[in-house]
């Protein structure tokens, strides 16, 4: 459902506008993090405690900040190849995107490669909490970044064995922002830890100092709706390289 005060918070965003044009605005505010919808599991006694890693719900504050309207994209990524040396993504031949693809989001990237080209760009990677919150546009508690109605191929790249798509072939959320959901899962800065929403501060959560994995969020092309949610949580090692792997930057809002 959108509150007023979520209204009110979009109104002011459309207000002001990112120096970048491929970024969009996103206000600060608070928000419930966490899954509030049931899963059919809940109510069995050998509850797989991994599940429980998106509860308990609870009251966010975070910052503002800009986040890219889409995933970077390859020929995004060919640019930060060629101005940098970094190494390409290993299947791309040559060295170099294939042409027909420069507009799919970049995958078979690590945290590493992603984390170097937020950098180069003058960016970042987002927190899980600021995911959570561009994700959820003006949503408070909706399954979806588009509401509660099932995903469907219009809505999102999912449930395919053909890979990625074009970015932006699926409408954007309330904030702009296009594949929130769907077409790759998007590295974000935090480590992950399962119980972690339990003891995070309110405000701007950046998660746990070290870790293992880093997490994951908005599922992917190969991936069934249950992954698609605003909530869920995944994770992998940070020198994972998958083809279902990208991502997406933000920026800190000069508040002075």
């Amino acid at each position: 459902m959108k509150s007023p005060i979520c209204i009110l918070s979009f109104l002011l965003a459309t207000s002001l506008q990112a120096a970048d044009p491929t970024m969009v605005f996103i206000p600060r505010g608070e928000f419930l993090r966490g899954r509030s919808h049931a899963l059919p599991d809940d109510g069995l006694q050998w509850y797989p405690e991994v599940m429980k890693d998106d509860r308990p719900v609870k009251k966010i504050h975070v910052a503002p900040f800009y986040m890219d309207r889409t995933e970077v994209t390859n020929a995004g990524y060919a640019r930060f190849i060629a101005a940098t040396k970094h190494r390409p993504p290993y299947h791309w031949p040559n060295g170099q995107p294939p042409p027909d693809k420069l507009h799919h989001p970049v995958a078979n990237v690590s945290w590493d490669d992603a984390a170097a080209y937020a950098k180069w760009a003058g960016k970042r990677l987002p927190t899980e909490a600021e995911w959570e919150r561009a994700c959820r546009g003006l949503r408070e508690g909706a399954t979806y970044s588009w509401g509660e109605s099932k995903p469907t191929p219009k809505l999102a790249r999912f449930g395919t064995v053909t890979g990625p798509q074009d970015s932006a072939r699926c409408p954007a959320n309330d904030f702009g922002l296009h594949d929130i959901a769907g077409n790759v899962w998007e590295w974000t800065q935090d480590w992950y830890d399962r119980d972690y929403y339990a003891v995070s501060p309110n405000t701007n959560p950046q998660g746990p100092p070290t870790g293992r994995y880093r997490v994951l969020r908005g599922g992917s092309w190969a991936d069934v709706p249950k992954y698609l949610t605003c909530a869920y949580r995944s994770w992998a090692r940070p020198a994972e390289r998958s083809p279902n792997i990208g991502f997406r930057c933000v920026k800190s809002v000069n508040t002075k």
